[in-house]
């Protein structure tokens, strides 16, 4: 077997691994929960007037109907054989509701703001990360990158509820919540999707600004490192331009480290920026991770680690394989 397919098959059998173990802890964690998740839904529903009769035979009911009353090794060859087949069961603060319903239809919220934040901050932090390390840099970008830095230190819900005072409540040019316009129905149509930006617009600069100090200092300390390599010296004494050099020899030489920390960050994707869509009250899969946890909906929350597991684990093999493509050594120190 060549090197890279050697280097392949061991990278899926990693994977392989990693989503087992995250599959084993995914099922034991929730249920170190204090409480008893059935015992607190009667509870609720008693509590806001609901009638539950014998609560006692109501939670051994509600038990039997969820399986948590078959022994806990019962309960764990089912819960990788539903995983296996995405069965994530129904929500026991909202049963019969499935899980998967509720999981994913939160899910394209949080892809289409963290998504979209993620790559913009990405690629303006590399490429002024880059410019400030790079001699010949223009000044004026250099000069805009030290603010922006600045940003970084303060964290991303707190320069959300500053954007929220100042263009939600001080000057109310923008929606202070939500996914999309209140009582609107979602269609496939021009107005809809400008309800969608402008309600996603505060939640999503607060993450820009929030992570472009971060990509930018990162990106910088690794340019310096490539600034006096012998393929720099040798580019320039070709007399290539200095545009060629900057991009084809400075960033791509600098950029493995960034794409690592790129692919966790498309990785946690699905877990979206709980406390942004807390602040923001947007209907993403962050937001119904908080509701799930204050229920103890052990299910949900169970179905959305789960996803968040997998997606990361998913993620970083498409990256392994995309190294060598890259950098051809990557595969060569791995046979």
């Amino acid at each position: 077997m060549s090197g890279l397919g050697a280097y392949a098959l061991n990278r899926l059998a990693m994977a392989g691994l990693v989503i087992l173990v995250a599959l084993s802890v995914n099922f034991v964690i929730p249920r170190l929960m204090p409480g008893d998740p059935v015992e607190q839904q009667l509870a609720a529903i008693s509590a806001a007037g609901g009638q539950v009769g014998d609560m006692a035979a109501a939670a051994a009911a509600l038990r039997e109907r969820l399986g948590l009353d078959r022994p806990i090794f019962v309960q764990y060859l089912s819960y990788l054989g539903n995983a296996l087949r995405f069965d994530l069961g129904v929500s026991a603060a909202s049963y019969p509701q499935r899980v998967s319903e509720i999981v994913f239809s939160a899910l394209p919220w949080t892809i289409g703001l963290l998504g979209m934040s993620t790559l913009v901050s990405f690629v303006l932090g590399t490429v002024m990360g880059a410019a400030l390390a790079w001699p010949r840099a223009p000044l004026l970008l250099k000069a805009l990158a030290l603010p922006v830095i600045a940003l970084s230190a303060i964290p991303y819900f707190i320069l959300g509820i500053v954007l929220l005072a100042l263009f939600a409540i001080v000057w109310p040019v923008l929606p202070a919540g939500g996914g999309y316009p209140f009582g609107r129905v979602l269609n496939a149509d021009l107005e809809t999707g400008l309800g969608i930006l402008r309600h996603g617009l505060l939640p999503g600069l607060s993450i820009v600004l929030a992570s472009l100090g971060t990509w930018a200092v990162a990106m910088r300390g690794m340019v310096v490192g490539v600034l006096g390599e012998d393929y720099i010296t040798l580019a320039e004494a070709k007399g290539l331009p200095q545009g060629r050099i900057f991009l084809a020899y400075g960033i791509r030489n600098a950029l493995l480290p960034q794409l690592t920390q790129l692919a966790l960050k498309l990785g946690l994707l699905v877990s979206g920026a709980i406390l942004v869509e807390v602040v923001f009250a947007y209907p993403g899969i962050g937001y119904r991770l908080y509701v799930a946890i204050g229920q103890k909906d052990v299910f949900v929350v169970q179905g959305i680690v789960l996803l968040l597991s997998v997606s990361i684990a998913l993620t970083m093999l498409v990256l392994d394989l995309i190294y060598p493509l890259i950098d051809p050594r990557v595969a060569a120190r791995s046979a």
